[in-house]
Parts: C-alpha cells; sequence; structure tokens
C-alpha cells in the first residue's frame, strides 16, 4: 500500500520525537528496570526468590543496587532478552547511555506495533484511510502516549499492544489467540486485567458462552506457561508473596493520580489546616504529598478500597448494560476505556500514569464513532498534565507544568476536572448506545 505523503511526514516525525526521547532520563523506576534486566539475564527464575518456610522474598543485585521484583513473571522474561543483549555487547553491564536506550526500546517497538494495529484494524472494520490514518496519529503524536512511554520510561505499551490485540481478536471471532494474548498482558502487568469487562462482552457478542470458555481455556493455558519455569523451580510461593505486596505497598488513597482520592487528600488537609491557617488559605495550599489510607483510617473515616471496588463494579456493568446492544468494535472499545477511566477515578492506590491505557481503547473507539473524538482531546490533555507536573521531561530534567500558577494547587483541579469528564464520558457512551438502538 502506498502511504500518503502527509501521513508519511507525520508518522516520521512521531518516530523522531520518539526516539529522541529515549535519551532521556526517565523517572525514579528506570534504575529499577536495568537492575531487572541485569538479574533477569543471569538467572530469571530465581528473581522472586525460592523456597523458604514461610516463602523469602528474592532480593536482585546489580553493582551496588538493591531492590525486590513485583511485577509478573512475561515481564521479566522480556526483559531477560533485553539484559542478554545488552550483556553480550557490554559484558561488564556498565550504566551507559547505550543502557538506558536499551531498557526504553522496547516500548518504543510497542508503541510501534500498537500505532499498526490501531491503523489495520480501523481500516479493516471502516474500510477506508480517514478514520485508520486519524487512529494511528491519534495515538503515535498523542503526547499522553510519548510522556506516558518513551518519553519517561513507563513500561505499559508493553502490555497495551497484547491486550487491545486481544480485544479486537475477539471481536473478530478468534477466542482461541485472543486468551492467549490477554493472558501474555495480565502476566506482563497486572493492569492488564482491566482490558477484561471489553474482552468478555466483545466474546459473548461474538459467539456467546463457547467463546468465553474457549478464551478462558487458552487464558489459563497461557498463564500456566508463564509461570511453569518458577514452579519447577520451586519459586511458586515466592512469586505470589511478591505480588501480596501490591496492597500493602499501595497504602495510599492516590499516589499522584487525578482522582477522587486525590480531591480527598487536599480536602483533609485544608480542613484540618483551617484553625492554623483560616479560610481559604488553608485550601490554597501546594498538596505536597499523598494521603495514606491507615492514616485516612486512623482519622475515623472508613476503609475507602471496598468503597471503591464497589463504584467500579457498578459503573462498569451499568456501561456493559448499556451498551448491551451496539456490536460494533467502537463501542466495545468506548466500553474499555470508560472502565480504566472508571477505576483510575474512583479506585485508591492509583498511579499518576495508569490511565495512559484508556488513550489507545478511546483513540480506537473514536476513529470508529466519531462522537468521542472530542474526548480523545481531553483526556490525552488530562493525562499528560497529571504525569507533567509530577515529572516535567524526567529527573533533574525540569519543564514540570508549575502546581500553584493557578492558585488552587493544579493537581487538585485536573483531579476535578476529570471526575467532571467521567460523568461527561458516561453520557456520551449512552448517546451512542442510544444512537445505535435508533438506528
Amino acid at each position: 500500500m502506498l502511504i500518503p505523503r502527509r501521513f508519511g511526514a507525520a508518522l516520521a516525525l512521531g518516530l523522531l520525537i520518539r526516539t529522541a526521547t529515549l535519551l532521556l532520563p526517565g523517572h525514579d523506576d528506570v534504575i529499577t528496570w536495568k537492575i531487572w534486566s541485569y538479574a533477569a539475564s543471569r538467572d530469571v527464575t530465581a528473581m522472586y526468590g525460592i523456597g523458604g518456610t514461610p516463602p523469602t522474598r528474592g532480593v536482585v543485585t546489580w553493582g551496588d543496587h538493591r531492590t525486590t521484583v513485583d511485577y509478573p513473571p512475561f515481564f521479566l522474561y522480556e526483559y531477560a532478552i533485553v539484559g542478554r543483549l545488552y550483556g553480550a555487547l557490554f559484558p561488564a553491564y556498565p550504566d551507559t547511555l547505550a543502557l538506558l536506550v536499551a531498557i526504553k526500546l522496547p516500548v518504543l517497538i510497542a508503541s510501534m506495533g500498537l500505532t499498526a494495529l490501531l491503523f489495520v484494524v480501523v481500516r479493516r472494520v471502516s474500510n477506508s484511510d480517514e478514520p485508520a490514518q486519524w487512529a494511528a496519529l491519534a495515538y503515535w503524536l498523542n503526547p499522553a502516549t510519548i510522556v506516558g512511554g518513551e518519553m519517561l520510561g513507563y513500561m505499559d505499551p508493553l502490555y497495551f499492544l497484547p491486550a487491545i490485540a486481544g480485544l479486537v481478536l475477539a471481536y473478530f471471532h478468534r477466542p482461541w489467540w485472543a486468551g492467549v494474548l490477554v493472558a501474555i498482558a495480565v502476566s506482563t502487568k497486572p493492569q492488564g486485567i482491566l482490558i477484561g469487562p471489553a474482552f468478555a462482552f466483545a466474546l459473548w457478542q461474538a459467539g456467546g458462552l463457547a467463546a468465553i470458555a474457549r478464551a478462558g481455556l487458552t487464558f489459563c493455558g497461557t498463564l500456566a506457561l508463564v509461570v511453569l519455569p518458577f514452579f519447577t523451580k520451586g519459586a511458586l510461593p515466592n512469586m505470589w508473596l511478591a505480588f501480596g505486596s501490591f496492597d500493602t505497598r499501595r497504602d495510599t488513597m492516590s499516589a499522584y493520580a487525578a482522582n477522587v482520592g486525590w480531591i480527598i487528600n487536599w480536602g483533609l488537609r485544608g480542613w484540618l489546616g483551617v484553625p492554623e491557617l483560616g479560610f481559604p488559605k488553608a485550601f490554597l495550599q501546594y498538596v505536597p504529598r499523598p494521603l495514606s489510607i491507615t492514616r485516612f483510617r486512623e482519622l475515623g473515616y472508613p476503609n475507602p478500597r471496598p468503597i471503591g471496588r464497589a463504584a467500579v463494579i457498578a459503573a462498569t456493568a451499568w456501561a456493559m448494560w448499556v451498551a448491551r446492544r451496539s456490536r460494533d468494535l467502537g463501542m466495545t472499545a468506548a466500553v474499555g476505556a470508560f472502565t480504566i477511566h472508571v477505576f483510575f477515578v474512583l479506585s485508591t492506590g492509583m498511579h499518576e500514569h495508569h490511565q495512559v491505557f484508556e488513550v489507545p481503547l478511546l483513540v480506537l473507539a473514536a476513529a470508529l464513532r466519531p462522537g468521542f473524538r472530542t474526548l480523545v482531546v481531553v483526556v490525552s490533555g488530562i493525562v499528560t498534565l497529571n504525569i507533567n507536573y509530577i515529572y516535567g521531561a524526567g529527573l533533574g530534567m525540569g519543564w514540570n507544568a508549575p502546581r500553584m500558577i493557578t492558585g488552587v494547587d493544579l493537581s487538585v483541579l485536573v483531579a476535578f476536572v476529570n471526575v467532571g469528564v467521567l460523568v461527561w464520558f458516561a453520557r456520551r457512551l449512552a448517546h451512542e448506545a442510544a444512537a445505535t438502538e435508533a438506528a
């Protein structure tokens, strides 16, 4: 296929920008990926620890660096490959610019693959080049996916690609391979499970219980194969121990995410500060850090975790019910994007970048249903700001949005806007579903 000149130039521009960001230092987890890549290249099955009564938590090292591991096995397999390739070129495994690029390079490859997937799928469904090109560029040139990917070293595109590919295969009546890909997504990063409601929705509409059963079989089988090397090494209990650290590690209402938890953090700090600072000054202060759930409960408030979970389940179930008569890929992707928006806004412990997963799904929905396109712009802006005012262009690089330029901390205003956008998204979803029924 001959690529139109402007489209090709835009793709080249995106490649230039994304490749250039590989040289930036990224956020503070990049050093963790370096340690893990080194350890994985030596003995990936020992990274969680092996044996012990009770099981011991594995500690991995690289030079003077020491840390633990809490990501699923498929991610470790991917970075074992990165580590071995880098180690073959640099046996001493030095901390060089080449290592930084090597660590970030899989993200660029995944982003390229997702861009191609969006183009091919939208072109096939719409039988038109315009929406396909729009989808590819809306992801590839999107500041949210650049900042939330190669630029800062977030690894999330590594699970975006198989998760969305699995969703697409479910829509196209390929449940066996769909189950494999979604299992790969989940075993790359736990947030891959958020594709679950849309995935089940697509399977049900494509083939009912039979399709769900087939996908479920390959999903479970793939997960079993992924963990098999750890099982044979006797490291499975250690792996479960590592995964069990998620709740304790996320003892926050919001880990800098623009959501309800961050608004509560701001509101509670302001309220408690009124006796000393007065009103409204107490609410016009910089929000210094996340509020722990432990401290929130010590102040006499209920545990927010089950409340958030119940709200997420209810909102997601509502979206699936509203869209039940819509059998097109655009609405299926919109249900997926809405699920992630709900989870990000209403759950506890969310980090600033967890909403990025919504962007490619919303792009897919908007390419096929233009009524969602304004939402793509607004959500992308929120995601970009939410990440930028924390990390800027990378550690030590600056270029952070000034948080107090708006009087009230900018992070709080963005959180309020994001909650409002969730309501707007719900109304838009209901409108699109009603339009389907009317047609």
